[in-house]
């Protein structure tokens, strides 16, 4: 007979998450991941395969929370202009907690991409998701004369969605939010 599993995996995920944000993954090793989350080695092999399946849900997770929030930031704004200033300013506050821990997506880019196809994968969707919600919010907000029409919004999209990724690694050199609200406003002149 089998043994059920004896913890939570989404909360497991969840706590692994959070170390492999902090930490990275090569830092992060199998043991440091069961005393983390408290579980034996076969508990972390029998739910996740391994390290790597364990990454690879983490990633899910992210973007199934943090990157969902980002979208939905856009969604809640009044105008293109104040939800993208406070979808970029709010990833830009949550990259700059514990000291600057940055984005999981785009540590994760950074760390271990081009050499791992399934982390191109899963950051390449949360990108593409992240552009296609701007595309429209621009292409809507140009409609209604709101934003300047002489860039073409998908364009201008991706622009965004680049200066999103520098901007969060510039919150791991320079983990001050306030020292990045300037760049923003910046960015945000794209759209005259």
């Amino acid at each position: 007979m089998a043994r059920t599993r004896e913890f939570d995996t989404e909360a497991a995920v969840s706590r692994a998450m959070e170390l492999f944000w902090t930490r990275g993954y090569e830092a992060t090793s199998v043991r440091d991941l069961t005393r983390h989350l408290g579980i034996g080695q076969g508990s972390l092999y029998a739910a996740f395969g391994d390290k790597d399946g364990l990454y690879r849900a983490a990633l899910d997770h992210y973007r199934a929370t943090l990157a969902a929030a980002a979208l939905r930031d856009l969604e809640a704004g009044d105008g293109a202009r104040p939800a993208i200033r406070t979808m970029l300013l709010e990833r830009a506050r949550i990259a700059t907690e514990g000291g600057g821990r940055g984005c999981l997506a785009v540590n994760a880019a950074c760390e271990r991409l081009p050499h791992d196809p399934a982390t191109a994968r899963t950051v390449r969707d949360m990108q593409d998701a992240g552009r296609d919600a701007l595309t429209d919010l621009l292409r809507a907000a140009a409609e209604r004369g709101e934003i300047a029409p002489r860039h073409d919004p998908y364009t201008l999209a991706g622009f965004l969605v680049t200066f999103l990724s520098g901007l969060l690694v510039a919150a791991k050199v320079t983990p001050d939010v306030r020292a990045l609200e300037p760049l923003v406003e910046v960015a945000l002149g794209a759209l005259d």
